[in-house]
């Protein structure tokens, strides 16, 4: 179903010809290898809402909203910062897709297949709003997560419950006037919520245009619509070129480690390259302006402030050889050991460097790391396992045949 190649601009009707393409799609229109990718990201989404289920965080907003098994699972999926990345545009864009599909199942039958329609569809809705508004959206201070997840959560929604293209377009609309999300709440327990309110808000923008409600007919595309509005880049015709044919969930990336994506490159340098570097007396850390901006905190004082700490990063790295669960944790945040060590660690901006990219300079030992390494599915598999639990053997096998399965049944 290529034919989003002709419906580019304003003048074609961009949201209604998006809905078109989205309410008429057919799993048997997605290729092989973004069905395995949908496995993959659902598996990934899943092990971070069960793990991310006892968070603090996530402990208060089940309290909070106690019934909105969508928020608080988007919120538990994102409290270790341990999802994933669109790497274009720094987009989480699983957990409100995740989160929906899952509670949808839990209402009503919903086949494998449907349920990973859905989502593929939600994920790929996501980053290509994201692609539309890239550059320059983030930088206004938007948490793209957020405002761009809502319009993926609302598809993954619209599609499980067979809204058609008119009630497709409508929830769009109504999940426009929902898209809201400050990077300013990064690096606090209030971050749980832009990918929490983004799944709770795709989901009503769903159950409302299923019911009838209307929205406008370019809330997208229009003068005051979500892309004006939002603004950044504003190219329009990443929302629809290639769709159905290029797929923007390729570039989607599990994260290795429970911390920002662009410290991962740098964790990577760090753990092959610990021997030389752990004895130094002092290390350089160079990272991307943006990533300096998010990143360098000399003394983070909790779990929270730790994953987004470039210091703690390398300090547990050199340290513990590891980087997981337990390396950013509030106990490793206060450790005195990891504490002395981040004291030893300056950062400084590199414009020259990508955002994902790092180069640490320690006692005339120079290392260069450009990008982070990707997980293979044995290594995806390997980071489930330890965040499922005693769960994780059935679970992960439900996933693998999941698209031959009637009825779905997830926790």
């Amino acid at each position: 179903m290529g034919a989003g190649r002709e419906t580019g601009g304003r003048e074609a009707g961009l949201t209604p010809a998006f809905a078109r393409f989205l309410a008429q799609s057919r799993w048997e229109d997605i290729p092989a290898a973004i069905r395995h990718e949908g496995k993959r990201g659902l598996l990934n989404a899943l092990g971070c809402i069960l793990a991310g289920r006892d968070d603090p965080a996530t402990a208060i907003v089940r309290k909070v909203f106690p019934a909105e098994d969508a928020l608080i699972d988007a919120a538990a999926a994102t409290a270790h910062d341990y999802d994933d990345t669109h790497l274009p545009t720094v987009i989480h864009a699983t957990p409100p897709v995740a989160a929906i599909v899952l509670s949808v199942a839990r209402k009503q039958q919903v086949s494998g297949a449907e349920l990973l329609h859905a989502f593929v569809l939600g994920v790929e809705t996501t980053c290509r709003m994201g692609t539309a508004v890239t550059p320059g959206h983030y930088e206004r201070g938007w948490h793209i997560t957020s405002t761009c997840g809502v319009f993926g959560g609302t598809v993954a929604a619209a599609k499980l419950l067979r809204l058609d293209e008119r009630q497709m377009a409508a929830a769009l609309g109504i999940a426009a006037t929902q898209a809201a999300g400050l990077v300013e709440v990064l690096g606090s327990m209030a971050r749980v919520l832009n990918a929490g309110f983004a799944a709770r808000n795709g989901l009503a923008a769903a159950r409302l245009a299923a019911e009838g409600f209307e929205g406008p007919g370019a809330p997208i595309e229009g003068l005051r619509g979500f892309v004006n509005v939002f603004g950044g880049n504003a190219d329009l015709s990443q929302l629809t070129q290639g769709l159905g044919e290029d797929w923007e969930m390729k570039q989607v990336a599990y994260k290795p480690y429970p911390s920002g994506v662009v410290l991962h490159a740098l964790i990577d340098a760090c753990l092959e390259h610990r021997e030389e570097l752990k004895t130094a007396q002092s290390i350089q850390v160079h990272l991307s302006p943006l990533a300096v901006e998010r990143t360098d905190r000399p003394e983070p004082r909790n779990a929270i402030e730790a994953r987004l700490s470039a210091q703690h990063a390398v300090a547990v790295a050199l340290l513990r050889g590891e980087a997981g669960l337990a390396q950013f944790s509030d106990a490793a945040a206060a450790d005195g050991e990891v504490r002395a060590l981040r004291r030893r660690i300056g950062v400084a901006a590199d414009p020259s460097l990508d955002k994902m990219a790092a180069r640490i300079r320690a006692d005339g030992v120079t290392v260069e790391a450009p990008e982070s390494r990707p997980m293979d599915d044995a290594r995806l598999e390997a980071k489930f396992v330890r965040l499922a639990g005693a769960q994780a053997a059935r679970l992960l096998e439900t996933i693998r045949s999941l698209d031959t399965q009637q009825r779905v049944s997830l926790p």
